[in-house]
């Protein structure tokens, strides 16, 4: 197998993180002894798997394990960072703070087949999960939320997982766009149609400028390579996304 080395754009915090998770998980169960370190460990989830989307024959190669460790390795952190993953309600806790956010949703690709109804998104004309993303007004990475089918509306995605009671509770301001409309309370579209007047017009172009800050939570999702064309289980999405949150925030 050729190799060659490379640099990987990960903070080293990250890694640090999950490897201190890893050892205390292995206190726990009373591991005596693994193939790969805590640290190796880490190296094959937060980097190889979750950043550089290797599949599963690629790390059992390039580390030298089985698939099937490869397999139990990174199901455990996975499993791990997402118990880890903070719930809207305690993310709000920090929400509260912010001037206002950015709501948005995004599709992860999935490699579905076209049976796969309730996963085929008619606007991106591909099949995904839905997943709502918080912003903060500096465009970081607040939350992301659970995934759902990527059949599902994103206003349909904000009220299931309660966002915008949430935000209405808080008494926080949201940007969103027109995918919202409809939403109400604290959540602020821009005016629909084709003949406005200018003063609509204005307000759609400011609105949109703030509503572009998001997209930079969206390439930070789109950073970690698996989420760009996922080939899990759909029951396992939410977990991922999840665990690329914590290891976001721990690198922050």
């Amino acid at each position: 197998m050729l190799v060659h080395p490379s640099s990987i754009d990960l903070s080293n915090r990250s890694l640090r993180f999950l490897t201190r998770q890893l050892v205390v998980r292995r206190q726990e169960i009373g591991t005596r002894w693994r193939r790969l370190s805590a640290a190796r460990q880490a190296m094959v989830v937060a980097l190889a798997y979750l950043r550089c989307g290797d599949t599963y024959a690629q790390l059992a190669a390039g580390f030298g394990i089985g698939i099937a460790t490869v397999y139990r390795y990174i199901r455990e952190a996975v499993d791990l960072l997402a118990a880890l993953a903070p719930t809207l309600t305690e993310a709000m806790e920090t929400i509260r703070e912010k001037a206002f956010v950015i709501l948005d949703g995004t599709l992860l690709p999935i490699d579905r087949i076209a049976a796969d109804t309730p996963y085929y998104s008619g606007k991106h004309k591909r099949h995904g999960m839905n997943v709502q993303v918080l912003t903060d007004p500096f465009g970081r990475l607040l939350w992301a939320s659970p995934a759902l089918p990527g059949s599902t509306h994103d206003l349909t995605a904000a009220r299931q997982h309660g966002i915008i009671d949430a935000l209405a509770d808080a008494g926080l301001s949201c940007w969103a766009d027109k995918a919202y409309q409809g939403a109400g309370g604290p959540v602020r579209v821009p005016f629909r149609g084709r003949r406005l007047k200018r003063w609509k017009r204005r307000h759609n172009t400011t609105h949109a400028k703030i509503r572009c800050i998001g997209e930079q939570a969206m390439a930070t999702l789109k950073g970690w390579r698996l989420l760009r064309k996922l080939r899990c289980s759909t029951n396992r999405i939410t977990d991922v996304v999840k665990a690329v949150l914590v290891l976001h925030h721990a690198s922050a």
